[in-house]
């Protein structure tokens, strides 16, 4: 990044904070020439420094306020722990075709492959028009995430990103230029997938957004789908906070890259796998007793935000 996208990418508050600190700087030298210039002056030259040196402090002051004030408003503005979670959707008749219940129900958990996935959007309504502009996976086999290997592409929506949407993920209009558009990569993703069992958290809401394109790209997926948020609500039924933040704090998983496509599939796949032991421990084993068990939990969640 050269300095011209440098000053193009910085806030107008910021900007108005570092031109604020130059003009310190200049008006300090230019009282100091005339100073100089006039150092036999006697009194004139005394106040003139005095009075200038007054008001540079002055200016000085204020521009560290200043400075601190727009450090507190960077920090909020880029605190992504404060931003409003994604809505909580649930489809069980889009995620989970009755056949493949009865292809896989008898296959062992542990025994699956799994792509953990997440999506990064203009928005939070898949169906008024927001588009994918990041999608990523790892792939979870035999008990271990293949983090070497992950798949992670940004996609370019066809519309301009929204500022509020550019809180949570960071990407910019100027990071999707030039990229594919969902088009050109859904049918890698797919491919990537295979005939994986799909993980997501809220996995409803990243499904919606694939759904959505089966017209316009051909891309199908059918594959098996598991909610990490609603095997949640199964194995802690007794908190009501089932957030990826929250999941992975009570499980002891380090969060890194959250609100990445890619580092939220990281951390969803860490607590996923620790969550098969224990629904192991409560004798979910197989493929179907796990959607069972979300199924029955998606009703249990409807309940809880009533209260």
């Amino acid at each position: 990044m050269d300095r011209f996208e440098i000053i193009r990418a910085m806030s107008m508050r910021r900007l108005a904070g570092w031109a604020l600190g130059l003009l310190t700087v200049a008006a300090m030298a230019v009282l100091a020439a005339v100073a100089w210039r006039l150092k036999d002056g006697g009194g004139t030259v005394d106040f003139l420094w005095t009075w200038g040196s007054g008001v540079a402090v002055l200016v000085l002051v204020f521009a560290v306020i200043w400075a601190q004030l727009d450090h507190l408003l960077h920090v909020r503005e880029f605190d992504k722990s404060a931003l409003p979670a994604r809505p909580e959707l649930y489809d069980f008749d889009q995620l989970n075709p009755p056949m493949h219940l009865e292809e896989l129900g008898g296959k062992k958990l542990k025994d699956l492959t799994f792509v953990v996935f997440d999506t990064e959007t203009t928005g939070l309504k898949p169906s008024e028009g927001d588009e994918i502009i990041s999608i990523a996976g790892v792939r979870v086999t035999g008990g271990r995430i293949e983090e070497d290997a992950p798949f992670s592409r940004l996609v370019h929506p066809g519309k301009k990103i929204p500022k509020a949407s550019i809180r949570f993920h960071g990407i910019t209009d100027d990071m999707v230029t030039g990229e594919p558009p969902v088009g050109d990569v859904l049918p890698a993703f797919k491919a990537f997938v295979g005939e994986a069992v799909l993980v997501a958290h809220n996995a409803a809401f990243d499904v919606r957004f694939l759904k959505l394109k089966e017209d316009a790209t051909g891309v199908v997926f059918d594959n098996m789908v598991l909610d990490s948020l609603l095997l949640s609500v199964f194995l802690d039924a007794e908190s009501r906070n089932h957030s990826l933040d929250a999941i992975a704090e009570r499980m002891g998983v380090e969060i890194e890259g959250r609100h990445t496509a890619l580092g939220d599939s990281i951390v969803t796949a860490k607590v996923f796998l620790r969550m098969l032991d224990m629904l192991e421990a409560r004798g979910i084993t197989t493929l179907r007793q796990a959607v069972d068990a979300s199924i029955k939990m998606e009703h249990v969640r409807e309940m809880q935000k009533r209260f």
